[in-house]
């Protein structure tokens, strides 16, 4: 007879449980941060090149 096998994820997803509100909150709060500041970095480094380009491509021209 053949041997069954025990399927390792199923025994995962029978343990999962419903994290509680207040680590839900913290973890979407946590999020909300990195990705301000990841907004904010992308602001002062990638753009920061093309707005002085501008400044003195407009100083020039007066």
């Amino acid at each position: 007879m053949a041997k069954q096998h025990r399927n390792p994820f199923k025994q995962l997803e029978a343990s999962l449980k419903e994290a509680p509100p207040e680590m839900k909150q913290k973890v979407m709060n946590d999020i909300a941060a990195a990705k301000l500041i990841m907004d904010l970095a992308s602001l002062f480094s990638l753009n920061v090149g093309s707005a002085l380009r501008k400044l003195f491509r407009t100083l020039g021209d007066n």
